[in-house]
């Protein structure tokens, strides 16, 4: 029996993704939070937190990219084509966010609070059309012959634009519930006290994404209530449920840790359930992994160097989380 490359790439792929969403989450979720830190010595310590990881994070944005590219061209071509404004625009706000992080700490004193605002609009843009591309997925790209036949704007759209600003709120309880994790004093009981907040948000999110889907979409209201697969996926919401519980039941009790924890869990299943929703799709509605894959040979070639480079990338982040582990504190200083 051979391998299943379309698969093992798609798999691959994903792992990619969800990497990214979860190690970039929380320090675009910090540029969020920025206007919510008043003091610059908050900010300079917020900042610190994720200065020494925050390059290695994006290693996995490009993983996934160029994975896609590889494994799966028509995708690739069709995505960026129906997408190429809000990923654009995306990739502006990760520019930004990043000028924001090498400038702000060489700036004179009366100069950071330009660097600040670029740090938070670059954060805000690149967290919002993720969603918006994400979301924009979701909803289908209409194509023929793989090629893509909609228009420029059809990611203008109220699905999209919900999961944009639903992302945006996603990202802010990592970086709350990382702040909570990494400092200490004022600053953590700032951040205990809006992650409270956040966590319902999050939670009546999820729940509008998803009754939003199955409504807008039958294959996905098949494939969730279904006899069998409404007793193989209810496992997905009652976690939820009990994440969300146990992190509001965390906090109340002063936990530091948990709450990143649980928060990443959340991320996590609902990635899953997206995934769950789209299965074997890689074009929604009705395009597969088998129908979009490269040929064989090409599959073969390129696992052959990603399986070469994915150990160092975890060797690396690993490394640099393990380097940088503990407190930060505002004597500290990454730069």
């Amino acid at each position: 029996m051979g391998i299943d490359l379309p698969l093992l790439w798609a798999l691959i792929i994903g792992f990619g993704v969800m990497m990214y969403v979860i190690m970039d989450g929380f320090d675009l979720g910090i540029g969020i939070l920025y206007p919510f830190l008043p003091d610059k010595h908050d900010r300079d310590v917020a900042m610190n937190t994720v200065a020494p990881v925050w390059d290695g994070n994006e290693t996995w944005l490009v993983l996934g990219g160029a994975g896609l590219f590889a494994a799966f061209p028509m995708v690739y071509s069709v995505v960026l084509t129906a997408l190429y404004l809000p990923l654009i625009f995306m990739l502006l706000g990760l520019i930004f966010r990043g000028i924001a992080f090498e400038f702000r700490f060489k700036a004179r004193e009366h100069e950071r609070p330009i660097w600040d605002k670029a740090f938070i609009g670059g954060s805000l843009a690149a967290t919002f059309f993720q969603g918006v591309v994400l979301g924009a997925f979701i909803n289908g790209l209409p194509m023929e012959n793989g090629t893509y036949t909609g228009g420029s704007f059809d990611w203008f759209a109220p699905f999209p634009l919900f999961t944009g600003v639903g992302l945006v709120f996603a990202y802010a309880l990592l970086g709350s519930t990382w702040l909570l994790m990494k400092t200490e004093g004022p600053l953590q009981d700032r951040m205990r006290r809006l992650t409270y907040p956040l966590t319902w948000v999050m939670l009546a999110l999820i729940t509008v994404i998803s009754v939003w889907t199955p409504i807008a979409h039958p294959q996905i209201a098949e494939r969730w209530f279904s006899f069998p697969n409404v007793f193989w996926f209810s496992p997905i919401p009652l976690l939820v449920v009990l994440c969300a519980t146990l992190m509001l039941k965390g906090l109340q009790q002063g936990a530091q840790v948990s709450p990143f924890i649980y928060t990443l869990i959340l991320i996590f299943l609902g990635y899953s359930g997206l995934a769950v929703s789209g299965w074997p799709h890689i074009l929604p509605p009705d395009v597969t992994l088998w129908e979009a894959a490269a040929p064989p040979q090409s599959l073969g070639f390129t696992l052959v160097g990603a399986l070469f480079i994915i150990p160092f990338i975890l060797m690396y982040t690993a490394l640099a989380y393990y380097v940088f582990r503990g407190k930060v504190r505002p004597e500290d200083g990454y730069h």
